[in-house]
């Protein structure tokens, strides 16, 4: 016989399932609704290439997977041979993760220096203001002079694009940590700058942060693709030459692939994220 408490629980788990589910069915129904519109449009639209549909998109997407193509892993100058469309996508991942990693280890560094010394937010906050407006996408043409066409070219765009997002992300974060904490941890014990930085500051801290964080795996999707139009191999390189030769339904295969990586990655994010942020 259940209890009070075990029918209650498991009526607020019900709850919660019924809700979930009415939120990805809502989900579901927006996708088909673009799909359709989608659907229409491109048999409106002549020439047909010009909007390619679902239909022709998909299998442009599976055509992908068809073929192999090799690719040199750079430093360790290996060979790997993948299918197509997982091999430019890994030629992207080549320059997208250690700049978006290093742009966030930089962005948060220096965002929460300045966050919590204010002597030193006086004294780099007005060449942040210089240097924040300028576009990522701006330096390519320094990025082609000091690295050149290549991997490494690619990875200074992305971060930069990583290295403010997560910047604001963390200095923002620190910049609002409650003054009711800090005298709760002083009277606690807690004296050194230090010590209040990373018992108090960061985990107060940590829900922006891991924001600032997951909003650069997106952005920097967005970058990359810019950063690859100067000839750096990949993804973004792909989609300009597909439609370079009017093949506009493997460009969109790609947008496909780029949209698939970003979903497994933010996914994989958000759990990382609920448990690290168990406590809230």
């Amino acid at each position: 016989m259940s209890t009070p408490t075990e029918t209650t629980r498991l009526a607020g788990l019900a709850t919660g399932l019924e809700s979930d589910l009415r939120r990805y069915l809502r989900g579901l129904g927006g996708l088909c609704l673009f799909v359709l519109v989608w659907w229409i449009g491109a048999m409106m639209t002549q020439p047909s290439y010009l909007l390619p549909g679902p239909a022709d998109s998909m299998r442009a997407f599976i055509a992908l997977f068809q073929t192999s193509t090799a690719i040199v892993v750079p430093v360790v100058g290996m060979e790997l041979v993948l299918p197509t469309g997982l091999a430019h996508l890994t030629q992207t991942l080549f320059h997208y993760v250690p700049g978006l990693l290093l742009g966030a280890v930089c962005g948060i560094s220096l965002g929460l220096a300045m966050g919590w010394n204010g002597s030193l937010d006086d004294w780099l906050r007005p060449l942040v203001r210089v240097l924040r407006p300028i576009p990522p996408l701006a330096w390519v043409v320094f990025a082609i002079v000091w690295f050149g066409i290549h991997h490494t070219g690619a990875a200074f765009i992305v971060f930069v694009g990583a290295f403010w997002i997560n910047f604001y992300g963390a200095y923002g974060g620190v910049e609002g940590v409650s003054g009711e904490l800090t005298d709760v941890a002083s009277t606690l014990g807690v004296q050194h700058d230090r010590s209040m930085l990373t018992l108090v500051a960061l985990p107060s801290a940590a829900p922006q942060i891991m924001t600032g964080f997951r909003t650069s795996i997106g952005r920097c999707w967005m970058i990359v693709v810019g950063a690859e139009l100067f000839g750096a191999p990949g993804v973004g390189y792909e989609i300009i030459n597909a439609s370079n030769n009017l093949a506009m339904a493997t460009s969109v295969a790609y947008m496909f692939l780029i949209s698939l990586a970003f979903l497994c990655m933010d996914v994989g994010f958000r759990l990382v994220e609920r448990r690290v942020l168990t406590w809230r």
